[in-house]
């Protein structure tokens, strides 16, 4: 999800992508629109002209991330999701969404924590696909659902989001980066062992 340079942007994509960038790393209240006039190398005028108000730069700011993140699910779908299994799958959905782009990390990290609808948005999207990754993966389990399915898809999210989350504090205590693909690799494979034996509740057999 690599940026285009801001001198092959319009105005209007200039000053989202100026705010994306900055809100990921100071958070939407602690950004004003000056802020992201000068970052994009813009008039502070054009922010009200393009987007009406700070609200409505963020509006547009978070539309985009949804684009993103709808299109990487899509692409994801139509490479044959059947053929993988749940944490792989979703594994796949955090190296697309979040390996490479640590601005959009940033962003849906504050996104999430502060207090708006912005972060309950992304969640309810996010939640979404965890619930039907859930029910294709009780299919493959011959039907057998999670002993607490309303709870099973926040939990998966709770694997998956808590590294974005933590990020900041994790760091410091790794070797390697989070989001490096192998390091990506080997969590999606420790927590689909922990969803196995803790969701259908049984060990997972040694190949």
């Amino acid at each position: 999800m690599r940026a285009p340079a801001k001198a092959d942007l319009t105005g209007r994509a200039r000053l989202r992508q100026a705010a994306l960038e900055l809100f990921a790393e100071h958070g939407f209240e602690a950004t004003s629109t000056r802020a992201v006039a000068a970052a994009a190398g813009l008039s502070p005028a054009l922010v009200t002209r393009h987007f009406g108000s700070k609200e409505g730069l963020r509006a547009a700011v978070d539309e985009h991330v949804l684009d993103q993140m709808t299109e990487a699910l899509r692409g994801l779908a139509a490479e044959g999701a059947e053929k993988r299994d749940l944490m792989t799958s979703l594994g796949e959905v955090s190296a697309r969404l979040f390996g490479s782009d640590p601005v959009l990390r940033g962003y849906l990290r504050h996104a999430l924590l502060e207090d708006g609808g912005t972060g309950s948005v992304l969640f309810g999207h996010l939640l979404r696909g965890a619930r039907r990754e859930l029910e294709r993966l009780s299919a493959a389990h011959g039907g057998q659902a999670p002993p607490d399915d309303e709870w099973a898809p926040f939990q998966i999210l709770f694997l998956v989001l808590g590294p974005l989350l933590l990020e900041p504090v994790m760091r410091p205590n790794l070797e390697e980066p989070l989001f490096a693909p192998e390091v990506l690799a080997r969590r999606s494979a420790a927590n689909q062992r922990l969803l196995l034996r803790g969701l259908y509740g049984h060990p997972e057999k040694e190949s």
